[in-house]
C-alpha cells in the first residue's frame, strides 16, 4: 500500500483532518463524555477533558507516521469536530484495512458518518491502494451497520463472541467492500 497518512478530505457537509491540540475541549464536549456514544466502542467514557489532551498528545505525534490515520470529523458549519474515524488496524500482506469510527449523539442519524465513511473508503482505494476495507460492529448496535450497508459494504456474517466493548465480551458482525466492487 502506498501510505500517505492522514490526509485532509473535504465533503459537502464534512471536512475530515488530523486531530489538533486544540481540539480537546470539543472532543470532550460533543462524543467522548456521552456514555451512550461510547456504549459500543472499547475506550472507556472520559471523565475530564484531561484525558482527551492526553489522547490528542498522543495521536498529534502519531501523525508524522504515514501509518497512522485519524481524522477529526469536522461539520463545516460547525466549525469543530463532532466524531473521529480511523484505521484501526490494517493487513499489509492482504492490502486490507479496518475502519472505525463514532460521533456525538446529537448529530446520529442525519448521514454525516455515511459522509465520513464514504470519504475515508474512496481515500483508502484510490490514494493508499487498499484492496479491501472492513468495519464491524456488536450486533446490539444495528444502526452502526446501516452504515457500513450505506456506504457499499456487503454483511460477510457474525463472528461470535468474538469482540469486546463497554458492554463486555460481545458477538461481532463483520462488513467489507473490495476495490473490484467499489
Amino acid at each position: 500500500m502506498n501510505h500517505l497518512g492522514t490526509q485532509r478530505i473535504e465533503t459537502e457537509r464534512l471536512i475530515l483532518r488530523p486531530f489538533v491540540m486544540e481540539d480537546a475541549e470539543a472532543m470532550y464536549r460533543n462524543w467522548a463524555s456521552d456514555p451512550d456514544v461510547t456504549k459500543f466502542l472499547t475506550w472507556p467514557t472520559y471523565k475530564s477533558v484531561d484525558t482527551a489532551h492526553e489522547i490528542l498528545d498522543i495521536w498529534t505525534k502519531q501523525y508524522a507516521d504515514n501509518t497512522f490515520y485519524q481524522w477529526a470529523i469536522e461539520l463545516k458549519e460547525l466549525g469543530e469536530p463532532i466524531g473521529s474515524i480511523s484505521v484501526v488496524e490494517y493487513k499489509e500482506h492482504v492490502q486490507s484495512a479496518e475502519i472505525g469510527y463514532c460521533i456525538g449523539k446529537q448529530w446520529w442519524g442525519n448521514g454525516i458518518m455515511t459522509e465520513a465513511l464514504k470519504a475515508v473508503v474512496d481515500f483508502l482505494f484510490r490514494e493508499v491502494g487498499a484492496l479491501r476495507i472492513e468495519a464491524g460492529h456488536d450486533v446490539a448496535n444495528p444502526a452502526s451497520g446501516a452504515v457500513m450497508r450505506k456506504c457499499g459494504m456487503t454483511r460477510e456474517g457474525i463472528l461470535r463472541r468474538s469482540g469486546k466493548n463497554n458492554q463486555g465480551i460481545c458477538d461481532m458482525c463483520i462488513w467489507s467492500v473490495l476495490k473490484a466492487e467499489y
